[in-house]
């Protein structure tokens, strides 16, 4: 029976799949997971985005969700299965996009609004140059020194970035009127992706969102567990538009069986980096993931503590279930895999697999370094990515291995970081996405940190993850203690060169950086 038709009768074929729902930034990705978590069927869409004005970023919904329903019916039809079959569906989804909607009529206000976007700017610059927030700053320093309470810390050095939600959300209610006035009259409803797709999905009757995608807008604070009425005040965002927020592994539902001819069970909903966590089996305080995508996440499983520091790292909920709350702390870097991906369309190479190899076939990079800035950066929303050191000499293979270079440096640069910062003793590293298949990263990676690297054999962790999740609440799996028995590692990366080695390239690379902020 064709996926997604009208079950027509007969003996239901038990429900022994999970399905892992990835919609990422450049992508929509699913995959049907069995008992050992193979794959068994797959599907991938390629995510449009829209460029209306300079700096904005935004995705159509109706397309996304289309993109959505479609690779979920695409992949299940490609694993030879039915719908009635799948125990539960967990969706990862990229973070602080977000829509709002009239809450009657399920209408949106505006498109997706991308974390890429830079429409909120010179709202962001206004702000951290404000004289409240010095003072805001002055009030929770002191709190934070008379009480010794971690609650205070991150608020006494809050700076507004253009990644944050809360600035393009506060953007959304000072020019969109209709989004305004319906906000007044508690019909406006906020959503990230995850609970526009769960809206969707239960045709409008299930309005919510876990805690992982909740703390990564900025605008819930993972101390209390609650959306920050503070913050929202200062931003003038009323807090009716806010979403109840329920656990990361848990029954939100099932989908419309018009959707899919079947009630599916919606089981999971998480943050795509919190997700690739999860997938990666960093269960322990002191678990390390390195996710190298579009852009490169370095994430520490801090137990029941949070952790943060001024600019580099910030606190976030991993997931919750049940009575679990696990805390993480993130440091993130831009321009990963879209700067390879640049590369590749202006012929530097055909392939993404050369690229290893073409950087090992010269001795080192000539002195040219990519310096990254095709991506927002949090600090700086207008830097620009740049080649410095060119020489008439320079060549393909010296341009290839400079940008990969700038990769195996930044995670030098984090991990060092989060070595100061958090006061934890940090595992053996797990890497995944895209930019985890280059041997030539992971191996120098491995050298500058002076730690072993572990690659899974999947590295598409963050559908992994949502159906790991969706599998404990469907009762696929019985515990975290399965799951850890399902991890398959491809490969393994041991230091076997001395940092000193790299430190020339890296000095001049780390001088590249200041020349081009000058």
């Amino acid at each position: 029976m064709p996926c997604g038709q009208p079950d027509s009768g007969g003996a239901a074929a038990p429900a022994r799949y999970v399905l892992g729902v990835d919609v990422g930034s450049t992508a929509v990705k699913c995959h049907v997971y069995d008992r050992a978590a193979a794959v068994r069927g797959s599907s991938c869409r390629k995510v449009e985005s829209l460029y209306p004005h300079p700096g904005w970023v935004e995705l159509d919904p109706e397309v996304l969700w289309s993109q959505f329903i479609g690779v979920i019916k695409e992949a299940v039809q490609a694993a030879g299965l039915h719908m009635r079959q799948v125990a539960g569906l967990g969706i990862s989804t990229q973070r602080a996009t977000f829509i709002t909607w009239h809450r009657k009529t399920g209408k949106p206000f505006h498109n997706f609004i991308s974390w890429q976007d830079l429409r909120s700017a010179e709202l962001v610059n206004s702000w951290n140059r404000s004289l409240l927030l010095k003072v805001i700053h002055v009030i929770f320093t002191m709190l934070h020194f008379l009480t010794g309470n971690d609650r205070y810390l991150a608020p006494s050095f809050l700076t507004f970035s253009t990644h944050q939600t809360s600035m393009k959300l506060s953007w959304v209610f000072k020019n969109i009127p209709e989004a305004d006035e319906a906000a007044k009259k508690n019909n406006c409803c906020f959503g990230t992706v995850d609970t526009w797709l769960l809206y969707k999905l239960t045709k409008g009757s299930v309005y919510a969102t876990d805690y992982s995608n909740a703390s990564s807008t900025g605008i819930f604070e993972p101390f209390t567990k609650c959306w920050n009425p503070t913050l929202s005040n200062l931003l003038s965002i009323p807090m009716s538009v806010y979403p109840p927020v329920k656990d990361t592994s848990f029954n939100f539902g099932s989908a419309d069986s018009e959707i899919f001819g079947v009630p599916v069970p919606i089981m999971s909903l998480v943050a795509d980096q919190q997700s690739a966590m999860f997938g990666e089996c960093c269960f322990l305080p002191g678990d390390v993931k390195l996710t190298m995508g579009t852009g490169g996440f370095w994430n520490v499983n801090t137990g029941g503590n949070l952790y943060a520091s001024k600019r580099d790292l910030y606190p976030l909920i991993g997931w919750k279930i049940g009575d679990e709350v696990v805390y993480i702390t993130e440091g993130c870097m831009s321009d990963i895999g879209n700067a390879i991906k640049w590369a590749q369309d202006i012929n530097l190479f055909t392939n993404v697999d050369e690229t290893a190899e073409m950087a090992r076939s010269i001795v080192d990079s000539q002195g040219v370094c990519f310096v990254p800035g095709f991506q927002v950066s949090a600090n700086d929303p207008y830097l620009c990515a740049s080649f410095m050191g060119l020489k008439p000499t320079t060549s393909r293979s010296h341009l290839v291995r400079a940008i990969l270079e700038s990769v195996a440096f930044r995670n030098k640069q984090l991990y060092d970081i989060i070595v100061k910062k958090v006061h934890i003793p940090l595992q053996t590293v797990r890497a995944d996405g895209g930019v985890s298949n280059n041997s030539f990263v992971m191996q120098m990676t491995s050298d500058l940190i002076n730690k072993k690297i572990e690659k899974p054999a999947n590295t598409d962790m963050s559908s992994l993850g949502a159906a790991f999740l969706a599998g404990l609440a469907s009762g696929l799996w019985a515990d975290k203690e399965q799951l850890k028995k399902l991890r398959r590692i491809e490969a393994v990366f041991e230091p076997q060169k001395d940092l000193e080695e790299y430190r020339p390239a890296m000095d001049t690379w780390m001088q590249a950086m200041k020349w081009s902020k000058v």
